[in-house]
């Protein structure tokens, strides 16, 4: 009697608890804390409160992170007017552990962890400097002391010379067991699923709204895509180069510049393309255009020009802090090398393959003049003696691939078969049609 009284009042409380209308807001943090992470855990929360949502519940899986969005992402729980809980369904670690703390209540399942909130580099896994563990710390004590929690264990949970008394031993930073959480305050109950915490907490009749990639949201995530974005700097460098080699054209700038926005815009967007790393790549534009069309020669301005298009395009795919790579995973800036220079080979390549073939196309010859005015078919458009044909002199401008020449004391307008030739090289005659004379590099 005692025990069938005791779940009718259990069961009319909860109900009691569980006002109408109540919507429970319901998003993932289940990978590295990063300025992706931050970026949806803003539009969740801006989205929950659209959707005028009562309750928010975070289901936590994540190893943790850059400092810097953990930081960002705990402030906005903080000053959220919306109750946030998280429900740690396998692991806390790190800038997750900081990330739960600033909820209003901590949910885990059976088996899960929180804590080991050491701050580590992201190249071989080594503590930081304690510069960044001060940093670390200070963020725990006040993120527990903000949300009821005891602040020295929120910081032992970071450094190992911490000792507190019954719980840990200097030497070895807390991470706490669900049981152990709940047993010092660090967790408010223990449940196998999403459905069990919310039954458990009286929401289980609660509209339970679960968050969504909007449309932009997804094509952004296409175009993070390493395959896609090495794809776009294929473009970007051959569309470069094709623009250079027949100025005027307009199309193969026009794929460059539509390649340039869609590599850039999507790491923009989530916060990892910054303004001066998007300057660096157009300051490179500019020093290659100088040294392609201002000085002759391929000297120093092409070198960085070229250095700092590729460094532009790593760089915005990476979440480091002005060149600070600390933190930075290792796998991630792998992946960010590989992904670039591969994509550079590869346009090289397709380049020194293509170059040859292009004025055999229709489509190109829709635009181009791709045929040569025969002399014996009648065009007489030559300002110059066949006499010319055979002489050897020397590239007077550099030659890209139009320039001039000087040939026995006389200066000649002239163009190469297409491609650069430096100043002072010699070369020889092999065309006097048209109003250039046409020359290649002489072979020594």
């Amino acid at each position: 009697m005692l025990l069938l009284l005791t779940q009718l009042l259990v069961s009319f409380f909860s109900v009691m608890a569980q006002e109408p209308g109540n919507k429970v807001f319901i998003f993932k943090i289940d990978s590295d804390i990063d300025p992706r992470m931050t970026r949806r855990v803003k539009e969740a929360l801006q989205d929950a409160k659209k959707a005028e949502a009562t309750h928010v519940l975070i289901e936590m899986d994540t190893y943790g992170g850059i400092v810097t969005d953990a930081d960002e992402i705990r402030t906005l729980i903080l000053e959220n007017d919306i109750p946030i809980y998280a429900f740690i369904n396998k692991d806390a670690a790190s800038a997750g552990a900081l990330i739960s703390i600033a909820c209003d209540s901590i949910y885990m399942a059976p088996g899960a962890s929180i804590g080991a909130a050491t701050v580590v580099n992201g190249v071989d896994g080594a503590a930081a400097p304690d510069k960044y563990q001060s940093y670390m710390r200070s963020m725990m004590r006040s993120t527990a002391e903000a949300t009821g929690r005891d602040p020295k264990i929120a910081e032992a949970m970071v450094d190992e010379k911490i000792e507190v008394e019954g719980i840990s031993e200097a030497g070895s930073v807390i991470t706490f067991s669900t049981s152990e959480a709940i047993k010092n305050g660090f967790c408010e109950g223990e449940f196998d699923s999403t459905e069990a915490l919310l039954q458990g907490i009286g929401l289980q009749d609660a509209e339970q709204i679960r968050y969504e990639e909007s449309t932009v949201d997804q094509i952004v995530s296409f175009f993070l895509n390493p395959a896609v974005s090495g794809i776009l700097i294929l473009i970007i460098i051959g569309g470069i180069y094709f623009e250079l080699q027949t100025p005027g054209v307009g199309f193969p700038l026009l794929a460059a510049i539509i390649a340039t926005l869609l590599y850039f815009i999507p790491y923009y967007l989530n916060g990892l393309a910054e303004n001066w790393e998007v300057l660096i790549f157009f300051t490179g534009i500019i020093l290659l255009a100088v040294e392609l069309f201002i000085i002759p020669g391929f000297g120093i301005f092409g070198v960085i020009g070229i250095v700092f298009i590729l460094a532009g395009l790593v760089l915005g795919m990476l979440p480091n802090q002005d060149l600070n790579f600390d933190f930075v995973p290792a796998q991630e800036l792998f992946t960010a090398l590989l992904t670039v220079i591969l994509a550079a080979l590869a346009s090289v390549g397709i380049i020194f393959w293509l170059t040859p073939k292009i004025n055999h196309w229709g489509a190109f010859r829709t635009i181009t003049l791709a045929t040569t005015q025969e002399r014996s078919a009648g065009y007489t458009s030559s300002i110059y003696s066949q006499s010319l044909m055979g002489k050897t002199g020397t590239v007077h401008n550099r030659l890209r691939p139009s320039g001039k020449v000087e040939i026995e004391g006389e200066i000649y307008d002239a163009y190469s078969r297409g491609e650069f030739i430096d100043q002072g090289e010699s070369i020889v005659v092999i065309s006097t049609e048209g109003t250039s004379l046409r020359v290649k590099k002489q072979e020594a």
